[in-house]
């Protein structure tokens, strides 16, 4: 991951804006309080935090990426407003990575498309949760609401960068939720395009 984003990282922000759509929908969403701890997953360059410090002030923020190399530029964009950590998704000690637990909200930002074992990162992100936390999760949809060429091409484009929607979605959130007693909302952003998922322990 390093030597697909050492040179990647100064520019992603700005090219990925065009099509990662529905992250700052998310963001708004979150519902924080002053004092929450939320966590991203995948954390990049550190865009998504930046903009939770801003949404949702007195949030204590956190983030972990396998690519030290976005975890440089995370650097640079949080400063000492967020807590940071190389570590793999399906499987970090988030006590030993990142001094806690347990989080209020978890956000999944476009990565389980780039994760070959998506499903037990998911199962590993909704084990963080705190006491009426939430998992948040943004990423590519089905796609069906785009005419059969254009998805077509959309997802040989997508591939060349190792990234594959995840169409089911939905039923593994859904398994998941009913493994841990957790409530489960799915949407379907326009044309399929995108989708957002959220798991809450109640």
């Amino acid at each position: 991951m390093d030597r697909v984003y050492g040179g990647q990282r100064h520019i992603y922000d700005l090219t990925r804006k065009y099509y990662l759509l529905g992250r700052d929908e998310l963001i708004a969403g979150l519902d924080c309080r002053p004092g929450d701890t939320v966590l991203e997953i995948a954390c990049g360059t550190g865009r998504n935090l930046a903009k939770v410090a801003r949404a949702w002030p007195g949030t204590e923020r956190h983030g972990i990426d396998i690519s030290r190399e976005m975890l440089r530029s995370a650097e640079r964009t949080l400063g000492d407003g967020a807590v940071l950590a190389a570590a793999d998704a399906c499987g970090f000690d988030p006590q030993e990575a990142l001094g806690r637990a347990q989080f209020d909200r978890v956000i999944l930002s476009y990565s389980l498309s780039m994760i070959p074992d998506w499903q037990r990162a998911l199962e590993h992100a909704a084990g963080l949760l705190a006491p009426f936390g939430s998992l948040h999760v943004v990423d590519f949809g089905d796609l069906g609401g785009l005419p059969g060429p254009i998805a077509g091409a959309l997802r040989a484009w997508l591939a060349r960068f190792h990234v594959a929607p995840r169409a089911d979605l939905a039923p593994v959130a859904e398994r998941i939720a009913a493994e841990r007693a957790l409530a489960v909302r799915h949407r379907r952003g326009r044309y399929g395009y995108w989708q957002h998922a959220t798991l809450s322990r109640l």
